[in-house]
């Protein structure tokens, strides 16, 4: 038995397919698109069912990608239900595609979500009354809380088994209604299932309807010429869905009754304050700022460096410090310690780099008597390679905690509403604020979700500017850097910086963009928001096993598969018959990296001994960005990352960074830009461009912080060049407008 689940964004449509499916659940793509395919399995009936989440979608019109999986989906697959998820503090506009469902003959259950939220508010919903106007079972959920839930599902199941035939709204319409009956014969006569729906996407001129049935199509155009429909400029799309809101507004009032409400709810408040016109986005980057705090500052409540506080008990030091193994029970002993409280990020980081460490210091046990290319291989290689990304993963994990909790409580489509204003002066609108947003995750799925722009420009300069907003897989760079820079006391705000670098370098570059690629008008940002909740335990927890398998499963082939291979050309000459060389320089990668470090002795990480180490971490990181400290830690030959990051001034390792925030991120968003653009020239015009800022920005970095005044005269060339493209388009806007 299979059902699907349909409904508007933000109807609380994933978390009931979570509550529902559990661990069963897996995520694919549709067939000939990007767009997610999530599937799960529920086990609570008397037989399995096979539950599917379809797109949110507003209709069933083929305007998005989403609107024709799940419209193709229902029509083509025939699921045996549909549950219709509708959210019931905002009845009427969910209804609007529930009035599109039922013309359908698959049987529909509206599953009437956020009720908790409906009782809370004081109103009140007459659910035999909405069961009679729909003409179809309705049951009262709350997904978040679980609520419910079985009643649904025994009610999808019971409804399985009866048949159902398509209803319109649209009959009760005067001669709209009487057309669109006339159609429905059309259909009949031609033996289509589905009749009702087919007939209004036909009144429609649904362009998908007119060109599958071209004969039909020829007799309804003669019938709806009797349809006077001026008034609509002949477009009966608007038509149809005029008369969809006119049936709800006319029937809403006898289904719910709102209670008095003040007019200064907790949530107008916090709306008053969080997306205020000016303070909106600073509070967005002090909470950001608060959560990179909570999970990467050493001193969390600054007592080192304000109270300068000291300790002698090693145990105290060991367990709230979580920095025992690196030597301060040692250097407690001899007298006392200044203390920092490390944040809850830096606690857990250190003991998994205790738990890491150690297990690599029992293997070296095991393999002392080993070959040294096969000890060399498992514990400096493998072992260790693997050792600089897993320490980091209490942090990564903690950070996706985080963003999880603000996305899910609501806040961040606020942080979309308020980004609108800024994003519309250099040629996005607020919805590209989303995807970009998702890079921060991955920038795989932030890629793909650009799919929700309408518009084509907008679309590929959100695309352009990803690789921007730094992902999960270039947050260990950040966190090694941090450990050393500054002897590791700012690492909050060295991460932070890199952050909000990114940003300001994708918003520079989306100026620039704007005023010569992708030239015209921003597209209009309308968006709902939803109300404020509490996220849901389960729902985080499932956000978080995601990214750990994930991680895992990256981490235990490709990373490992591929610090072998570093291994080995780091280890072996050419003639790699002779055995394991004295000296890394004299490997094939020391050798490789001593020739092509020139190309990047603009950006001063490659000056030095060291140098020709970190061109090659950054060429293997256009692959995948987990391989750069995987391939630092294997170069450092055995000597840590800590011990070859030293050597770099804040200037080079700036400039280190820099590069890798900005350059191909991986091959796999390479993937995705291309599965999106469809076009093999754009997409090398797209590695380019970000190639190409990669190596300028790293570039005017590292020689701005090493000699100040070159980096004032190249802030003011950058406002100049801005000022003189602005001066240009405000021109050629003004000569479009007199010659129109």
């Amino acid at each position: 038995m299979k059902f699907c689940l349909a409904g508007n964004p933000n109807s609380g449509k994933t978390t009931l397919f979570n509550s529902l499916t559990g661990s069963t659940a897996h995520v694919g793509n549709w067939p000939g698109v990007t767009v997610d395919k999530r599937e799960g399995v529920y086990k609570k009936l008397p037989e399995r069912v096979h539950i599917v989440d379809l797109p949110g979608i507003y209709s069933l019109s083929p305007y998005t990608p989403e609107e024709v999986v799940s419209r193709n989906y229902i029509l083509e697959e025939h699921p045996d239900v549909i549950i219709n998820i509708v959210d019931a503090t905002n009845l009427e506009r969910n209804l609007y595609l529930t009035t599109q469902l039922i013309e359908t003959d698959i049987p529909v259950v509206i599953a009437l979500n956020m009720m908790d939220v409906v009782e809370k508010n004081g109103d009140k919903i007459d659910k035999k009354a909405l069961e009679s106007l729909m003409g179809v079972p309705v049951v009262e959920i709350s997904a978040l809380k679980n609520k419910n839930l079985a009643a649904l599902m025994k009610t999808a199941y019971e409804t399985a088994g009866k048949g159902k035939g398509g209803r319109s709204v649209i009959e009760q319409s005067g001669v709209l209604g009487g057309v669109y009956k006339e159609i429905v014969g059309l259909y009949g006569d031609a033996g289509c299932g589905d009749k009702v729906f087919h007939a209004v996407k036909m009144l429609e001129a649904d362009e998908l309807e007119t060109a599958k049935f071209p004969e039909i199509a020829k007799k309804a155009a003669g019938l709806k010429s009797k349809i006077n429909a001026k008034a609509f400029d002949d477009d009966f799309e608007a038509m149809v869905a005029d008369a969809r809101y006119r049936f709800l507004t006319q029937h809403i009032s006898s289904v719910i009754s709102r209670a008095a409400r003040e007019e200064n709810t907790r949530s107008d408040r916090a709306d008053r304050v969080l997306t205020h016109r000016i303070w909106g986005i600073p509070l967005f980057l002090l909470i950001i700022f608060a959560v990179f705090h909570i999970t990467f500052a050493e001193d969390f409540l600054f007592l080192n460096g304000l109270f300068g506080v000291s300790v002698t008990d090693p145990g105290w030091i060991n367990f709230f410090s979580g920095m025992g193994y690196e030597g301060m029970l040692e250097e407690a002993a001899g007298g006392v310690v200044s203390m920092a409280v490390p944040s809850v990020g830096v606690w857990l980081q250190s003991w998994m780099g205790w738990l890491t460490g150690s297990i690599i210091d029992v293997v070296s046990g095991w393999m002392s008597a080993s070959p040294a290319w096969l000890s060399g291989l498992v514990c400096d290689g493998l072992l260790s390679g693997l050792d600089a990304i897993f320490s980091f993963l209490p942090q990564i994990l903690l950070l996706f905690l985080f963003l999880s909790i603000l996305e899910d409580s609501g806040y961040m489509a606020r942080v979309a509403f308020i980004m609108d204003r800024a994003f519309r002066k250099f040629g996005l609108s607020g919805k590209a604020f989303m995807p970009l947003l998702m890079c921060f995750g991955c920038g795989v799925p932030g890629v793909m979700a650009t799919k929700t722009l309408e518009n084509e420009k907008e679309r590929r300069m959100t695309m352009m500017i990803a690789p921007f907003f730094s992902c999960g897989a270039k947050l260990p760079i950040w966190l090694a850097f941090a450990g050393v820079l500054f002897a590791g006391q700012y690492g909050d705000l060295v991460v932070f910086s890199v952050y909000l670098i990114g940003i300001v370098v994708a918003i520079v570059a989306a100026i620039i963009l704007r005023f010569t690629v992708f030239k015209g008008e921003t597209p209009p940002f309308i968006m709902e928001l939803p109300s404020y909740h509490l996220p849901q335990f389960k729902n985080l927890m499932a956000h978080l096993w995601e990214k750990l398998k994930h991680f895992i499963i990256k981490a235990g082939t490709i990373i490992a598969a591929s610090i072998v291979v570093i291994w080995f050309l780091s280890n072996f000459d050419f003639a790699f018959w002779n055995g394991m060389v004295d000296n890394i320089e004299y490997s094939m990668m020391g050798r490789i990296g001593n020739v092509i470090k020139y190309l990047f002795y603009p950006l001063g990480f490659a000056m030095g001994a060291d140098g020709w180490k970190f061109v090659v971490a950054s060429l293997t990181g256009l692959l995948a960005k987990e391989e750069v400290v995987a391939t630092l830690e294997v170069l450092s030959g055995g000597l840590g990352l800590e011990a070859l990051l030293g050597g770099m001034t804040v200037a080079s390792a700036y400039s280190f960074m820099l590069f890798n925030l900005l350059a191909v991120p991986c091959m796999a968003m390479v993937a995705a830009v291309y599965g999106e653009i469809g076009s093999g020239k754009r997409t090398w015009g797209a590695i380019g461009f970000w190639l190409l800022t990669a190596y300028v920005v790293s570039m005017v970095t590292y020689w701005s912080v090493s000699y100040w005044w070159i980096g004032v005269i190249i802030l003011v060339a950058i406002a100049a060049a801005l000022t003189v493209l602005y001066i240009r388009h405000k021109n050629n806007n003004k000569f479009k407008g007199v010659a129109a």
